[in-house]
């Protein structure tokens, strides 16, 4: 993985490809739609097939909480391959890069205090949640094999399934794998999609429970 990724920008003419996509596939939001049962997939190690460290897909403006996600993910990523504190990464994308131009490398919608929260809560509760992620990986592919890439976006998404009962998980679910579609073009969204739905079931039980959707 390039370490160019903390600093990458955000095509324009990708962020376009995505708002089409999304527009023609009405992926808003929705708490009733399931999650999409993956089958057998393997996780890149470093250096898998992704969009070269740039997310191929943006989110669709007015959609502050999608920024917000990407923006965790990003900020994770960037903490854990430089050494930075969250706090000062935080910092860093609060003041630089929250509100930027994609062309820039920013985020320019992103939901401030969601962003905060999944990273500040990734970081405070790192280890318990290592913890939770290791048991629902293969042991073939452990959370050190995995792509920081995608151990980052595991990571948030595991926070925020921690944190409360909202969104929906399916919510959360869905947001997470936009994301992984938009770093990744192999098999890591479909992986990813795995891992989510067993977190999912594991930390929000009651939303899985036979006749609920």
């Amino acid at each position: 993985m390039s370490g160019s990724w903390k600093t990458s920008n955000l095509g324009t003419s990708e962020l376009d490809k995505l708002r089409a996509e999304m527009e023609a596939e009405g992926r808003a939001a929705d708490p009733a739609a399931p999650a999409t049962n993956p089958g057998p997939a393997q996780p890149a190690r470093g250096g898998g097939q992704k969009a070269k460290g740039k997310p191929g897909k943006q989110p669709q403006r007015g959609r502050p909480r999608t920024g917000a996600r990407v923006a965790a993910v990003q900020a994770l990523y960037q903490s854990e391959q430089t050494g930075e504190s969250p706090e000062a990464v935080i910092q860093q994308f609060l003041v630089h890069r929250i509100g930027g131009g994609f062309e820039e490398g920013g985020v320019p919608e992103a939901d401030r205090p969601l962003f905060g929260t999944i990273v500040r809560t990734a970081a405070k509760n790192g280890e318990k949640l290592d913890e939770i992620l290791t048991r629902h990986l293969d042991p073939d592919w452990p959370l050190p094999r995995l792509d920081p890439v995608l151990r980052a976006l595991l990571r948030a998404a595991c926070a925020e399934f921690s944190e409360g009962t909202e969104p929906p998980a399916r919510v959360v679910i869905n947001e997470y794998l936009d994301i992984a579609h938009g770093f990744f073009s192999g098999d890591e969204p479909r992986f990813a999609n795995g891992v989510l739905d067993a977190l999912a079931r594991n930390l929000r039980p009651g939303e899985f429970t036979a006749g609920r959707r």
